[in-house]
């Protein structure tokens, strides 16, 4: 909930800026320098672009965040049953008796199990919960590494329009590209 809170507060800020005219197209105050925009971006995936007045690039890197870390808590739990009962078994048939049908009994009242099923779970399912584990770690990381060098650059590239137009125009032998920059 803090996370939410200090990207919502983000959003004020950058309105801020724009109605004094502060930060908008003034490459001398960038809201953060490229240093400390990776490492908020490193440290808190959106957090910098949300600095940056960037808010959905900021809220995809936080929604893969949060999805990441959801299926890694699951895993975690699924890996964790998956070992608890590897190595258990269920009964599969139980002992009866061959005159009367009815189920024979031990000496402490208990069915006799004839045949053991394995369990579902088994020493290849443990293997592969952990690796779905260690695949949506290294998303997770991953998404920490991406978010930096996204802030990085977009800390770096402040100055530059935002808004980039090609056109295409028709020749008799190709075609022409005209790139054009508006200003913020």
């Amino acid at each position: 909930m803090a996370l939410i809170a200090l990207l919502a507060g983000a959003a004020p800020a950058a309105a801020a800026q724009r109605a004094t005219g502060v930060g908008v197209g003034d490459s001398s105050r960038v809201p953060l320098s490229p240093g400390r925009a990776f490492l908020y971006s490193l440290a808190v995936p959106g957090l910098a672009q949300a600095r940056l007045d960037r808010p959905i690039v900021g809220a995809g890197f936080f929604l893969v965040e949060a999805i990441a870390i959801a299926v890694i808590h699951r895993t975690t739990d699924d890996l964790r049953l998956a070992r608890a009962f590897s190595r258990d078994s269920v009964p599969l048939r139980y002992a009866v008796n061959t005159e009367t049908g009815a189920a024979q009994l031990d000496g402490n009242g208990n069915p006799v199990v004839a045949e053991w099923q394995p369990a579902p779970y088994s020493e290849a399912l443990v293997r592969a919960r952990k690796l779905q584990l260690e695949d949506w770690t290294a998303v997770l990381i991953f998404n920490h590494l991406i978010a930096g060098a996204e802030a990085f650059v977009a800390a770096q590239l402040w100055d530059l329009p935002e808004h980039v137009r090609l056109r295409a125009a028709p020749l008799p032998h190709g075609v022409a590209l005209g790139v054009t920059f508006s200003a913020r």
